[in-house]
């Protein structure tokens, strides 16, 4: 008997960013991505405009608009998410605990919420002082939604590290840091998926 495997590879999908266009945020969420992209990992990104065109979610509402449904529907086939957060005020940013709301419609699935999913976590702060304090907060969020938070999780001073451009952090450590992030959300992903009896390995037995 031998057994052959052909995978697809995990989904990733990054939630994350600010209403301001190219957000020190989604960059570092984009740079996170590629960490996965390196692991194997199809990614997709829901950046700050579309976080912002996401109405404010309403539990008793049936009525879903096409983003809320476009962001139910990927987070429902991904095997692992990063989220990405400005720290406001020692919290996470409102535009993206909505996003996070919304995901409320998960749960009758199957894998209700984000069961057995990782989760890698970055926050942005101007300064150091509410980095930690969020980087908690947003796990603590993952940890209610069910979902597995990566060991490692990124802090980012945007007062002493920038982002030029989307390809251009100023400081290598941080893009370092990121790239673990991605990494860690795929390689868990597949970990998952060896033993999950509904996961996206596809396998075939063949006798000889």
């Amino acid at each position: 008997m031998s057994r052959f495997i052909s995978s697809r590879g995990p989904r990733v999908v990054g939630i994350g960013g600010t209403t301001r266009p190219q957000s020190s945020t989604e960059r570092a969420l984009a740079f996170a991505l590629r960490g996965a992209q390196e692991s194997g990992a199809s990614v997709q990104l829901f950046g700050g405009a579309f976080l912002h065109s996401l109405p404010h979610y309403a539990p008793e509402s049936r009525e879903l608009t096409d983003e809320q449904h476009e962001l139910i529907e990927a987070v429902r086939s991904a095997d692992a998410l990063i989220i990405a957060t400005p720290g406001y005020h020692g919290g996470i940013s409102g535009l993206v605990k909505n996003a996070l709301d919304t995901l409320e419609e998960l749960r009758l699935d199957e894998r209700p919420y984000l069961d057995g999913r990782a989760v890698g976590s970055i926050v942005t702060a101007y300064g150091w002082q509410a980095a930690g304090t969020v980087l908690t907060s947003l796990r603590s969020i993952v940890h209610a939604l069910r979902g597995w938070p990566t060991p490692f999780g990124a802090t980012i001073n945007t007062l002493e590290t920038r982002f030029e451009s989307a390809d251009t952090c100023s400081d290598p450590k941080v893009v370092e840091q990121l790239r673990t992030v991605g990494k860690q959300a795929s390689s868990f992903a597949l970990a998952f998926g060896a033993v999950r009896a509904d996961a996206y390995h596809e396998v075939e037995l063949a006798q000889h």
